[in-house]
């Protein structure tokens, strides 16, 4: 009595047993990978273009430089006005900011814009006041 035998039932069911959880795993793998395959497929990517170009950049010219003092409180610089060439339009994308460099604090800086010409340029410097005996520099940004 050397071997021991196992019901032939018992055996089917350990096979049946195993088969289905092999089968389930196959289904859980199938439906995880066709989700995944689901969510890369609905991806849609527009047409779209790209490049790289050149072009010349130039400097401009500030003359004419004004500062309008405060009438009752002549410390304080309302404003500040100056020529510009090339010119900047009014309309369209141009824009022509100042920074105002300060002994203590700052630099501010302040938006301007221009006349219809585009060559007269105005820059309110009230908010925040512009202090006069702070100020130690103006640079000029300006882009078409």
């Amino acid at each position: 009595m050397g071997g021991h035998t196992q019901p032939e039932s018992q055996v089917s069911h350990v096979l049946e047993t195993r088969n289905s959880k092999i089968a389930v795993a196959v289904v859980v793998a199938l439906a995880i990978g066709g989700g995944a395959y689901a969510f890369t497929a609905s991806n849609t990517v527009p047409a779209t273009t790209a490049g790289a170009g050149s072009g010349a950049v130039s400097g401009y010219t500030v003359t004419n430089l004004h500062y309008a003092l405060n009438a009752s409180t002549p410390t304080n610089i309302d404003s500040l006005t100056f020529t510009i060439s090339p010119v900047v339009p009014s309309t369209g994308t141009g824009k022509v900011v100042i920074s105002a460099a300060l002994s203590t604090g700052g630099p501010t800086t302040y938006t301007c814009s221009t006349d219809t010409t585009g060559a007269l340029v105005t820059c309110n410097t009230t908010s925040p006041q512009l202090l006069a005996a702070l100020l130690t520099g103006v640079t000029v940004v300006a882009a078409q």
